[in-house]
């Protein structure tokens, strides 16, 4: 279950963008939302603006230090005032640090089940650009991390809102026929049935067959989707028949023959393909994936095919590291 939610906060509305989600999951599964922020002597105090004795004052930085503190604690109250966090139970938290390592030390501290942010931010504790504090979270944390992108390309309508509460909600898993891949199961059934609800969502397990490298191994492609198609139904009778089978969920397969993966799953979820297993055409309204896997029908999940595909959708992503992964 997602019961505790960290949002991580700078200060700029980008960052603020992903609380109509974290709200929605909150609400859903009863949840707690942790609101951090991170602090530190701002860039703009500088010995070219104060002059060199001043910058050097170890009493000047403790005033600056203390300005962001008190700065910091009236930001998240009034976050926590706002009205989409009406009824849910909100807690605060602010750290001074570097954002990366001070988002993963909170994670832990708070025993946060998910962390939800943006992929870019603009102020406060800097920019959370992809490719720096996204990107190494998501690549560190303990924790399934839900990255949305903050360039207005994933808007928050994806998601279900009140005027549209039987929006359905399907989230493409992408697999590869190995343990580490299929970490992403459970939290993302937990999140899109948090998402979907009171209406049915949908988990679409795809994998990528390479029917090049495929083909000089077995000698036919037929062989190769045979062998994807039994493993997707496995996968799915085995979620059936496990506690998550009880969730409000939908399960289909499809496979995607390409060469290029990353580029197969973003084509696959935001295009919309024919869904095999239903004969049905969707797209899809967010990616999970793990930063790492092996073998079976391929090392797939590699970090640098997450990282690509990342730094590439224009969907929300949920990440996840398997346990035990370093």
């Amino acid at each position: 279950m997602l019961k505790r939610i960290l949002v991580p906060l700078d200060g700029s509305l980008l960052a603020e963008s992903v609380l109509a989600v974290a709200a929605r999951i909150a609400h859903s599964s009863d949840g707690t939302i942790v609101l951090l922020r991170v602090i530190g002597v701002p860039t703009t105090y500088t010995p070219y603006v104060y002059g060199s004795d001043m910058a050097q004052s170890p009493q000047l930085a403790q005033d600056l230090i203390d300005m962001e503190q008190e700065n910091a604690e009236k930001y998240l109250a009034e976050i926590a005032r706002l009205d989409i966090l009406m009824g849910i139970q909100v807690e605060s938290t602010i750290i001074p640090g570097s954002a990366g390592m001070s988002i993963l030390d909170t994670a832990k501290e708070e025993k946060v089940d998910l962390i939800v942010m943006s992929s870019h931010g603009e102020m406060g504790f800097k920019r959370l650009a992809l490719g720096s504090v996204a990107q190494y979270v998501s690549r560190h944390s303990p924790v399934p991390v839900l990255v949305l992108q903050g360039d207005g390309s994933a808007p928050l309508s994806a998601f279900p809102d009140p005027k549209h509460p039987l929006r359905l909600i399907t989230a493409l898993v992408a697999l590869d026929g190995s343990e580490l891949a299929e970490a992403s199961l459970e939290p993302v059934a937990y999140l899109v049935a948090a998402l979907a609800t009171p209406a049915q969502g949908t988990l679409l397990l795809s994998t990528v067959a390479n029917k090049q490298a495929d083909r000089i191994k077995h000698g036919t492609e037929e062989y190769m989707r045979d062998e994807a198609k039994k493993y997707l139904i496995g996968i799915r009778e085995r979620l059936q028949g496990s506690d998550l089978g009880k969730l409000n969920l939908g399960i289909e397969w499809s496979i995607e023959e390409s060469k290029d993966v990353a580029n197969a799953l973003i084509e696959a979820a935001e295009s919309g393909k024919m869904i095999e297993s239903s004969h049905e055409f969707t797209g899809c309204d967010l990616i999970a994936i793990a930063t790492h896997g092996r073998g079976g029908l391929k090392r797939l999940m590699a970090g640098s095919v997450t990282e690509e595909v990342l730094g590439s959708t224009k969907l929300p992503m949920l990440i996840v590291r398997p346990k035990g992964e370093k």
